[in-house]
């Protein structure tokens, strides 16, 4: 087990001021233009496989820290440059997630550098869960998977709701009912590689923030897989459900164990925008004159900055307690990979309307860019669970009872 240090290792610090470069360097600059365009920017996925930035090594390299915290601070960082951007860059390390908390190590292997591609065609991956009648209600999931012995193929039918990278992926993600009379229990997920006939993706949603990330239904139309993309394979998945058909408690339930392994990576993404809202709106404050003085020499601007930046460092803390839980195996006991995605998230937008607030008219205005954070924000109270679904797992937690 990793010794918890709030210290940073060399390494963490060098990978904190490479990201950090990338994002204000390339990231920032290219923002306003692919968010006005709505498109994957992906001159700019490019140029991070260039580097070595998005990629299988580095996500690796990221995974690997004993700690947990190198990918919350990659994160954080890239997230401060832009948050669509940053969604399109790491949008792909959902589906890897996915692999990751359910596959086999040959799986890993073969499948997650093919989410990525290489340097010279970069690709990216989606995890398919939410469907339209099925989003925080897991359970209510209607894609079906049966399984065709004597072809050793499962063949899935369904339609996904709002996948990040869906249809335009290389890989898909797919959690889908083997055994729809035990719920969430009766789930798995499997691997639909590139080409795969029967699979397309709708037209890419528009939306009110993250518009550089690609989102769309996914639908799947007797979409046949080999036997071998069922992922940790038939053995593991015979024995979790005849544990649930008897009774049992069901290990590895498939979405849930990969938002468990995602939600203070996703808390890290939020704390990036709320960070990038108060340093902007901290410099405005201390060059936008009113009456005479600096805004900031306002108690009522200052205060609030206070609370933003005492905010900040507290959503960090426990972020990284629940990262270097998680990559330790100590279970969340209270939800805390749940609480740090609910304070991030809700900071988030919190930090990023007080910023509006302290611009005034001008926050108002594409001319800064508070106003993209405010609409970027708004997505991390709502996927990957809602605040009140995050609210709901930390009461049954706390309080060890089936609260609804």
């Amino acid at each position: 087990m990793s010794p918890f240090s709030l210290h940073l290792t060399e390494e963490q610090r060098d990978l904190r001021d490479w990201v950090h470069g990338f994002a204000a360097d390339v990231v920032r600059p290219a923002a306003p233009e692919w968010d006005e365009r709505e498109e994957t920017p992906w001159p700019v996925i490019r140029e991070a496989a260039r580097i070595g930035l998005y990629g299988f090594e580095s996500l690796a390299d990221m995974y690997g820290d004993p700690t947990g915290l190198s990918l919350q601070i990659a994160n954080e960082e890239l997230f401060w440059g832009d948050a669509g951007i940053g969604m399109a860059l790491f949008g792909t390390s959902l589906a890897v997630a996915g692999i990751f908390a359910a596959g086999t190590p040959d799986q890993l292997a073969e499948w997650v550098p093919q989410c990525f591609g290489d340097e010279s065609d970069p690709k990216v991956a989606a995890f398919c869960v939410s469907e339209p009648g099925a989003g925080s209600d897991v359970s209510a999931m209607r894609t079906r998977a049966r399984y065709d012995e004597a072809k050793d193929e499962w063949v899935l039918s369904g339609q996904k709701a709002w996948i990040t990278n869906g249809g335009i992926a290389n890989v898909h993600v797919v959690v889908a009912s083997v055994d729809s009379g035990l719920g969430a229990r009766g789930q798995a997920a499997f691997i639909v590689p590139p080409g795969t006939a029967g699979l397309e993706g709708g037209k890419k949603i528009r939306k009110l923030g993250l518009r550089a990330s690609h989102t769309a239904d996914v639908f799947l139309d007797e979409v046949r897989v080999p036997g071998s993309c069922l992922l940790g394979g038939r053995e593991k998945l015979d024995a979790r459900l005849a544990r649930a058909r008897e009774g049992g408690k069901a290990k590895g339930q498939a979405a849930m164990a990969t938002f468990e392994v995602s939600r203070p990576t996703v808390g890290a993404q939020a704390l990036g925008i709320a960070r990038a809202a108060y340093e902007y709106a901290l410099d405005y404050a201390g060059e936008r004159e009113a009456f005479g003085r600096p805004i900031i020499e306002n108690q009522s601007i200052a205060f609030a900055l206070a609370d933003l930046r005492t905010e900040i460092e507290a959503v960090r803390l426990l972020i990284w307690q629940a990262a270097w839980m998680a990559r330790n195996g100590q279970s969340f006991d209270a939800a805390q990979g749940s609480m740090s995605k609910l304070r991030a998230g809700e900071l988030a937008v919190g930090a990023a309307e007080k910023a509006v607030q302290i611009l005034g008219g001008a926050g108002y205005s594409r001319e800064h860019p508070v106003e993209r954070m405010y609409r970027d924000s708004k997505i991390y109270t709502i996927f990957e669970g809602t605040s009140e679904i995050q609210r709901l797992v930390i009461a049954r937690a706390i309080s060890g009872r089936h609260i609804r």
